[in-house]
């Protein structure tokens, strides 16, 4: 048993609100989370009360084929905390052992709770593999988007284009060392994407908005050998129109990115390294009792990333 102390807001938490995604109801929601542990089991082992952790919200049944071709995250009866049972936007909540890591040594709850969104983007730039000297766009600048661009620097990116709606998000991406910052309603993404690339396109698109409109232009931004990644979580109805004689002209490599298989480990140890900086990218730290502002507040973009605070 976990005393939560602190539990992020994610877009997925507001397609479950409005009914948008999957999940099982009655439902306590919130995937993000980092607290103390308070009790455990006779059978556990590895913790003990006290113990400052962050979870894993994902568990796999580890029978169906996905997970017994290694595909864990993608089983086909995956359970999620806050998605399919009680997640930490509560006092406690009750994880299996195995879902649980150590925090290190110095860093805060606040931090930790950031694991798992961390864990997702590290899968991300796996899954698109993104490798040095090469041009990166970037569609959305929310939490996602920022941690992303972090990795894209970490990964030796030589140029990092950065396309958000709020003045905000755009000073954060500079701040955090973007190398072309464009507000979409002021100026055309494509002209300066094009203008920054001497026409050829980029080399990587990730979209962290989850619209088909700008899925759709990350498409039609990347250059001859291109990869995109849909990052972002688009309505379950939404549609795309390609040319699938550019995808074919182009070698273009289209992906998706799903949860945090195998990263959580990898998150930590960035964050504790400071490598990949999070606390400033908090913009709201609200009570348990406002939930639903924290997601009204995501939903109108007035938040980059909200945190509740049991």
């Amino acid at each position: 048993m976990v005393q939560v102390e602190a539990c992020g807001v994610c877009g997925t938490d507001a397609h479950i609100y409005r009914g948008g995604f999957p999940a099982r109801f009655p439902l306590v929601a919130g995937h993000e989370f980092a607290g103390v542990v308070e009790e455990v089991g006779a059978g556990v082992s590895s913790l003990r009360a006290g113990d400052r952790v962050t979870v894993d919200p994902n568990i796999p049944c580890g029978l169906c084929r996905p997970c017994r071709r290694g595909l864990l995250h993608l089983c086909r009866n995956l359970s999620g905390m806050g998605v399919t049972r009680d997640g930490g936007f509560a006092t406690h909540c009750v994880v299996p052992a195995r879902q649980v890591y150590k925090v290190p040594d110095g860093m805060s709850l606040l931090v930790a709770a950031m694991a798992e969104p961390v864990g997702c983007c590290v899968h991300g730039m796996d899954c698109v593999q993104m490798r040095p000297g090469e041009v990166v766009l970037l569609i959305g600048a929310g939490m996602i988007g920022l941690v992303l661009l972090q990795l894209a620097l970490l990964r030796g990116a030589a140029m990092t284009i950065v396309s958000e709606l709020r003045p905000e998000k755009r000073e954060a991406a500079e701040r955090l060392g973007a190398s072309c910052v464009v507000d979409p309603r002021a100026e055309e993404l494509s002209a300066r994407v094009l203008e920054a690339t001497e026409g050829s396109g980029v080399d990587v698109a990730i979209e962290c908005v989850g619209s088909g409109e700008t899925v759709r232009q990350a498409i039609e931004l990347v250059g001859e050998g291109g990869r995109v990644l849909v990052f972002g979580v688009a309505p379950q109805d939404a549609r795309v129109a390609v040319s699938p004689y550019g995808i074919y002209r182009k070698e273009m490599t289209i992906t998706g990115s799903f949860t945090n298989p195998f990263s959580q480990h990898r998150a930590l140890a960035l964050l504790a390294s400071g490598r990949v900086k999070v606390e400033e990218l908090i913009s709201h730290r609200l009570a348990l009792e406002e939930v639903v502002r924290g997601i009204e507040l995501l939903e109108r973009g007035e938040a980059t990333k909200v945190v509740i605070e049991p």
